[in-house]
């Protein structure tokens, strides 16, 4: 939904890209280091009550994320490990963020609202889950009305408008967050769905193979003929 504004913050961060480029510094560096500011930023600076400065410190690394991507191409490294680390890592930051506000919730006695913020979290994971699985199967999944994203910018808003004062605004952006998760979930659901039934893909003799934690046969992940 906010992918109008990536060509907006490409142009912004380019030229910061560009001079990192001449620096040692690597994308890979940079996805750790976000990762590690981010983490110990909302779990430190959440529980204890500083929304706003957990907010400011937040979206700061997660800015300097988006780094890591430009210089990648800028320095002609992209690849496969990073693409993994990137995704990978940004899982940890996600749950930090909710862990450290639902710790905060829990501590000034919002037991309700601590749900729903451990709601979003795992709505938030299988949202990214569904994508991933899906594309490991093959099958595109750029399909959803609230991406990491969005997720993250409701989210940290909300935190730091309460972090100021603003009553009842962490509670609304909660539950909006906690329906808008769960309806992209399903729009990558029906999206795999619509597209594996029009692939027919082959079925092993035993019946139709499912994710038990582990992956698919290679044949059938490659689509091999059975």
């Amino acid at each position: 939904m906010l992918n109008v504004l990536r060509p907006a913050l490409t142009r912004l961060l380019t030229p910061v890209a560009d001079a990192l480029a001449r620096t040692p510094v690597t994308p890979n560096a940079l996805t750790i280091t976000g990762t590690v500011g981010m983490t110990a930023g909302a779990l430190w600076l959440f529980p204890t009550g500083h929304l706003f400065a957990g907010t400011l410190v937040c979206t700061g690394f997660v800015l300097g994320d988006m780094l890591d991507g430009l210089l990648a191409r800028v320095k002609g490294t992209s690849g496969a490990w990073g693409a993994f680390l990137d995704s990978t890592l940004d899982r940890i930051s996600d749950a930090a963020v909710f862990a450290g506000l639902t710790i905060w919730l829990v501590r000034t006695r919002q037991d309700a609202l601590a749900w729903v913020a451990l709601f979003c979290l795992v709505m938030g994971m299988m949202v990214s889950y569904a994508k991933a699985r899906a594309e490991g199967l093959g099958i595109p999944c750029n399909v959803g009305i609230a991406e990491r994203t969005e997720r993250l910018l409701i989210t940290l808003v909300a935190a730091g408008l309460t972090g100021l004062g603003v009553p009842y605004v962490l509670a609304i952006g909660f539950w909006v967050l906690a329906v808008l998760s769960t309806v992209t979930f399903g729009q990558r659901v029906d999206a795999v769905r619509r597209a594996a039934a029009g692939r027919h893909p082959p079925v092993p003799a035993g019946g139709s193979w499912r994710d038990d934690g582990g992956e698919p046969p290679d044949d059938a992940r490659a689509g091999a003929p059975s």
